[in-house]
């Protein structure tokens, strides 16, 4: 568990912190841009739900990489995987192909429950995925019937999370990260998410404003503090792109690959609706801790936007991130791992509930993408003074903490979790 010379709940000074931490902390920001702040730990090793930190400390990880380490740390199925690829070969350029990337596409194919003709697109990160995405929107804009003489529109909900680069940021809501970059990408509107009016309101303006080409969105929005928006709006959605031609894309980077306690939040009922989107995107848990994202189309017609030379990436389908990949759905899969978030997030959201801590408000989420919401805003010094106690969470929002630990968790640690989260005092400072 974390050392008493530790950084202190609120306090946040490097005098706190272990010699080790503090001494490579400077050096990070001596040769480190200034974009991630100050980096909490200079963390050294990791096994199973838990890591250590250079000064030798010990944290129950309930954030894993956000929601990226989904086997954990170091499992031996991805060790062997990405070791025996790496003695074969480690990258060839998109001008070949190889067995991992095919291997892998077909397993997302199929367990995204596709129909026949999806495609799979292969990038590195949830924000590439999203750019593809964006462009898919784009060339399908592009072939609707537009007598209004202006461009198609892409929409987007507030509090929606999308990535950082310049096209997926046009459509992220929060205006402190996407503003100081603009003018973004044009033809994207915001939409207020779960107001079925305003969604049919923008819909409807097409003479005034052109077309939609597209609506993205999270089912469960995580970087506002796991907000589901909701399945009677997803499926009005769904039912507005089929009356206008649109097209229904779902992000799913942070809730995909068995996260909220299915293989897709879309084949979740009481968050889709039931419905079935015409692309999804994926990446942080794909390949448990192998940098990868990307975007599957769904049926023949709308995998044929994409020819060759419209898109493209040197990375795009590593082999060594697909043998990630592979071991990662195949261990999911094997050791029932998608049934344990759903029965480990139930048994957190439960405990949260009844645990007493006065600072709780409520519980939400699915699977294990959780939110504790705060009485006041106070969560990054809540969640310091957890961290001074030996437990990773995340101050996703001044009044929210989230959790997404890895889906390996057992119930002895949410119990472990839960004890350290029912002992945050409820008088810690607001952000």
């Amino acid at each position: 568990m974390a050392s008493e010379n530790a950084q202190t709940a609120a306090q946040g000074g490097l005098e706190t912190l272990g010699a080790r931490d503090a001494a490579l902390l400077e050096s990070y920001s001596a040769v480190h841009m200034n974009v991630f702040g100050t980096p909490l730990r200079v963390m050294d090793h990791a096994k199973g739900a838990r890591i250590w930190d250079v000064d030798g400390n010990e944290y129950l990880d309930f954030l894993a990489g956000i929601a990226v380490n989904s086997l954990g740390y170091g499992h031996p199925a991805w060790i062997k995987a990405l070791t025996e690829q790496a003695s074969k070969v480690a990258h060839t350029s998109n001008y070949f192909a190889t067995v991992p990337q095919i291997t892998l596409a077909g397993k997302l194919i199929e367990k995204a429950g596709a129909p026949e003709g999806s495609l799979v697109y292969f990038g590195n990160s949830g924000a590439e995925g999203n750019e593809a995405a964006i462009k898919f929107a784009k060339l399908h804009g592009n072939t609707m019937e537009n007598n209004t003489g202006k461009p198609a529109r892409v929409l987007a909900l507030t509090h929606g999370f999308h990535g950082r680069t310049l096209g997926a940021l046009s459509v992220t809501w929060k205006p402190t990260i996407r503003e100081q970059f603009g003018p973004l990408v044009p033809g994207a509107e915001f939409v207020e998410s779960g107001n079925i009016d305003a969604l049919r309101a923008a819909f409807a303006a097409c003479d005034e404003r052109g077309p939609v080409a597209a609506i993205i969105m999270e089912l469960i929005q995580g970087e506002a503090g796991v907000l589901p928006v909701g399945p009677e709006f997803v499926r009005a959605a769904r039912q507005l792109c089929d009356e206008y031609g649109s097209m229904l894309i779902i992000d799913e980077v942070q809730t995909g690959i068995g996260r909220t306690g299915e293989w897709f939040a879309f084949q979740r009922e009481d968050l889709s609706g039931g419905v079935t989107p015409d692309a999804i995107t994926f990446a942080k848990g794909v390949a448990g801790g192998f940098p990868m994202g990307g975007l599957i189309t769904f049926g023949k017609r709308n995998s044929s936007l994409f020819t060759p030379g419209s898109h493209g990436s040197t990375f795009a389908g590593n082999p060594l991130g697909c043998a990630c990949g592979i071991a990662t759905l195949d261990t999911i899969e094997s050791e029932g791992l998608i049934a344990n978030a759903e029965e480990r997030g139930a048994q957190l959201r439960d405990a949260l509930e009844h645990c007493g801590n006065p600072l709780f408000a409520s519980v939400r989420g699915r699977g294990l993408l959780d939110a504790i919401v705060l009485k006041h805003p106070c969560a990054h010094a809540a969640a310091n003074w957890a961290l001074e106690h030996g437990l990773i969470v995340n101050p996703v929002a001044p009044g929210a903490l989230r959790m997404a630990p890895p889906l390996i968790i057992t119930a002895q640690d949410v119990d472990q979790a839960v004890e350290v989260l029912a002992a945050i005092p409820d008088d810690l400072p607001d952000d």
